[in-house]
């Protein structure tokens, strides 16, 4: 019997899956991604992860026929590493992901993707209608999207194609991005990014009234938006936060016109009120073309692995028309 695979390394966890032909998951793994000290710790990480879905599975990783990678970037896509991550330390500069995969499965059907595009996969193998021309966004540690056009996944010759977190929606560039460029969509919307956000705003306005714990090293973006409602630098937080999002989500929509937006990702996940609603309430009054359908993917947090766990499954299998139809 074959076996597939999907691996999703993000900035905070590492998930595998194992299923059989038809697509039935038997074995699975998920571990915190490590914070270096190096790249190959990363790797090494992955490898582990797969290693015990394939025992969860009751296999050995050489019955493994392809395997499906979705992971952030950006790529070196002829090494099949990821390079100078945004959201991980400095001292991660390069993270080998196929070549290692390939020794681990004996196999050198590994198909990488950028972690947007693995999700846009999922999005369209799973979905009712499999729509031709549409984006899944992830507002999580960074924001990025996967984008199909006409049926075809848009990956970019480098496999970059999709950092629309980097889109630059500030031109006066207040926020510095975890990529180290200034205005990105990125450097106000993401889990990562809100914390700073906050207090920046807090310091644009000394009069303004909070208890969100500012000076606390472990402040996060969870607290903003356990305090919505309750607390009005909060509140002033959201509200900006919408804004960007609102830009960000209209130049994706004027770019490549899909007909569905679907969203993912923990910020996205955790507070669809807050995050997701306010885009479906002001995106027509930004859009002057076709205004998408707004959606949170059903797949939750697993909407990565199962993207590449499909895309295992069609290029291992050569059946494209399962992605297509």
């Amino acid at each position: 019997m074959f076996y597939y695979a999907g691996v999703d390394l993000g900035a905070t966890n590492v998930r595998a899956v194992v299923a059989e032909s038809d697509g039935t998951t038997v074995g699975s793994s998920k571990d915190a991604t490590p914070r270096g000290p190096t790249g190959i710790d990363v790797t090494e990480k992955v490898l582990a992860t797969l290693r015990e879905a394939c025992a969860d599975a009751g296999i050995d990783p050489v019955q493994i026929q392809a395997v499906g990678i979705g992971s952030i970037g950006p790529f070196d896509l002829a090494e099949g590493a990821v390079i100078d991550p945004a959201n991980l330390p400095d001292t991660i500069d390069r993270i080998p992901l196929t070549g290692p995969i390939e020794k681990l499965v004996d196999s050198d059907e590994v198909y990488l993707h950028n972690d947007t595009n693995a999700g846009v996969i999922g999005e369209r193998f799973h979905s009712d209608r499999n729509p031709d021309d549409m984006a899944y966004i992830t507002i999580s540690s960074g924001v990025g999207a996967g984008v199909c056009c006409d049926g075809e996944v848009l990956s970019g010759w480098d496999g970059n194609a999709g950092e629309v977190g980097h889109y630059v929606v500030d031109p006066h560039g207040r926020m510095t991005c975890g990529c180290g460029h200034e205005g990105h969509w990125e450097a106000y919307c993401s889990g990562n990014n809100i914390p700073d956000y906050a207090r920046l705003l807090a310091e644009d306005d000394p009069t303004i009234s909070t208890e969100l714990p500012l000076e606390d090293p472990d402040f996060t973006a969870k607290d903003v938006f356990a305090f919505a409602g309750e607390d009005d630098l909060a509140d002033h937080t959201i509200e900006q936060v919408t804004h960007w999002n609102v830009i960000g989500v209209t130049n994706v929509v004027h770019a490549f016109a899909p007909l569905v937006v679907s969203f993912g990702g923990a910020v996205a996940l955790r507070n669809e009120e807050l995050v997701i609603d306010p885009i479906r309430e002001r995106i027509e009054d930004t859009v002057m073309t076709n205004v998408p359908e707004i959606t949170v993917t059903d797949l939750g947090d697993d909407v990565v692995v199962e993207g590449a766990l499909a895309s295992a499954l069609t290029e291992g299998t050569g059946d494209r028309r399962r992605m297509r139809n």
